[in-house]
This record gives structure tokens, C-alpha cells and sequence, in this order.
């Protein structure tokens, strides 16, 4: 089963990192994640209200899940059932759209500040209006460490583990992660499920991330960084291969940030590291990023190969 679930996820890995999110495409019909966010939505307005919000949530999770994986073992269950798990997995693998959301950055720092700071809001949270060069380039290095767990090993992993419905699963809980699973008044009890799921679900996937950075970058400490530090990060997954990332390119990651106007008191990871990150830091990053996506592809064409 997982020999199988490995020769189709190399195709899906070869064919996301060539097409990745076409445009022409995803202008005319809307991405499986944008119709699980719209779902996601709809749960939310729809039954985060009155009392007893932590059950709803719990049960809103639950729905989802089950729907998720029936709706996978129905769609590799058509004919040519592999067809449709290989475009699938395409779909909701993310390497070459993270590669190309965190160039932009890059490439928006050559440009101005001014384009530097309206690229990473793009893919971070946190408030970029007075972000100088440096902060710009270290979010960037982190998003893109971050979601290399959360948007390429993770639905790997999960892929491998249950075929078509694993990642439907993995990419639904993810997602409601995202939207609701955040400690504020609204999301505190009714994403409290979806957060504990979400951090279940990529507890194994983070640690395998830093292990890749680690192994392609043999000799700089990667692995003893990331386990040495990896537990001070607010996230008890994103750490991992943030730590990794940071010892890689002798940058100190995380600390304080600012969202919403207030600044955070987070350490720093690999505190002995350069606070001066630029463009070329960020492309090293992607550097690093394709070496763990080349790692992840062959250790598929061994298992494949069993």
C-alpha cells in the first residue's frame, strides 16, 4: 500500500514543483483549498454562536474529517482512480507556489522596501507597515521554513500514509487551523479541536523537516539546534524546522514580532546568528527548500522501488 502510495506521490511531487498553482487555471474554477475554506467559513458563521462552543467545535472537526476521507476514497475509487490521486496530491502539494510566494519577497526587496513589505504580507501575519529590510527577509526564511512542513512534508507524509483520503484529511484540518483555531475570543473554544488536531497531525511531519534540512546540509548542527531549541517557538511543531533553517544559514529566527500593534516577547532561534538577513538569505532558503523537496522525491522513488 505505502509502495503504491509512493510511486504516485512522486509523480504528484514532480508535477506540482513543474505547474505548481497555474493562474489561467484557479481564475476559472475555484482551488479545493479555497472550497474548504468557504466550508470552513460556513461552520464558523453558522454554528460558532451561543453556548457550548468547544463541543460544537469538536463535532464540526469531526464532521469534517469524516467527510474528507470519504470524499477521497470516492475519488480514487473512480476509474483510473491513480489519475485522479496523482493530480490530486498535485493540487494540494504546495512546493512550487511556497518557492514562488517567497522569491516574490526577494525580488520585492531588489525592488524597494516599499515592495519588500507589501510581498511578505502577503504570507505572514504579522504587521509589516514599518518591517525594515532585515525583518522582511527574516519572515520570509521563516514562512518559508514553516510552511515547508505544513505545505509540502505534511501532505507528503499524509499522502503516503493514506493515499488520496489522508491528504484530503491532512489539507481540510490545516486549514481550519488557519482560520479558526486561534486563541482569541471568537476562536478560543470553537477552534480549540481543529488546533490540537492540526498539531497532532504535523508533529511528525515537522520533526521529519528538520531532519531533511538536516541531512542536505550535513555538518552545520541543523538536527542538534532544531532539538536543542525547537521547543521555545509558541508553536510546538513550527519551531523545528525554523531551528533548522536558522543554523543552516547562521541567521537567528523568531523573537519578538509585532501583530496587531503588540510585540511579542518570543526567544530567538539560534541566538548566536545574524539579525541582518537580506535578499540573498532569502534565496539561499529556496536553495534549501528545493534540497529538502529533492530528499523528500528520492527517499519516495526507494520506497517505490521495495
Amino acid at each position: 500500500m505505502m509502495t503504491d502510495a509512493a510511486t504516485l506521490l512522486v509523480f504528484a511531487l514532480l508535477l506540482d514543483a513543474a505547474l505548481g498553482e497555474p493562474k489561467w487555471l484557479w481564475d476559472r474554477v475555484p482551488h479545493p483549498a479555497v472550497l474548504m475554506g468557504r466550508l470552513i467559513g460556513w461552520c464558523d458563521e453558522q454554528v460558532n454562536t451561543g453556548p457550548a462552543r468547544r463541543a460544537k467545535g469538536t463535532a464540526v472537526v469531526a464532521a469534517l474529517s469524516a467527510a474528507a476521507l470519504v470524499l477521497g476514497w470516492m475519488i480514487a475509487s473512480l476509474p483510473f482512480g491513480w489519475l485522479w490521486s496523482v493530480l490530486g496530491a498535485a493540487i494540494l502539494l504546495a512546493q512550487k507556489s511556497l518557492v514562488d510566494h517567497v522569491q516574490a519577497v526577494a525580488d520585492g526587496l531588489r525592488g524597494s522596501l516599499e515592495d519588500g513589505r507589501h510581498a511578505v504580507s502577503m504570507i505572514v501575519g504579522r504587521d509589516t507597515r514599518t518591517m525594515t529590510e532585515a525583518d522582511i527577509s527574516r519572515a520570509a526564511i521563516e514562512s518559508a521554513a514553516e510552511n515547508l512542513s505544513d505545505g509540502v512534508i505534511a501532505p507528503a507524509f499524509w499522502f503516503l500514509v493514506g493515499g488520496l483520503p489522508g491528504i484530503i484529511f491532512y489539507k481540510i484540518i490545516n486549514t481550519a487551523d488557519s482560520m479558526i483555531g486561534h486563541r482569541t475570543d471568537r476562536h478560543e473554544d470553537f477552534g480549540w479541536a481543529a488546533a490540537r488536531l492540526d498539531d497532532l497531525l504535523n508533529w511528525a511531519p515537522a520533526r521529519i523537516t528538520a531532519a531533511l534540512i538536516a541531512m542536505t546540509h550535513w555538518g552545520r548542527g541543523a538536527w542538534k539546534t532544531a532539538r536543542a531549541e525547537a521547543w521555545q517557538h509558541r508553536s510546538p511543531n513550527a519551531g523545528w524546522p525554523e531551528a533548522a533553517m536558522a543554523r543552516v544559514l547562521d541567521l537567528s529566527l523568531s523573537g519578538p514580532r509585532s501583530y496587531g500593534g503588540v510585540m511579542t516577547t518570543d526567544p530567538c532561534l539560534n541566538p548566536g546568528g545574524r539579525r541582518g538577513a537580506d535578499a540573498r538569505d532569502i534565496d539561499r532558503a529556496i536553495t534549501v527548500l528545493w534540497r529538502a523537496w529533492a530528499a523528500t522525491l528520492a527517499f519516495c522513488v526507494l520506497l517505490s522501488a521495495m
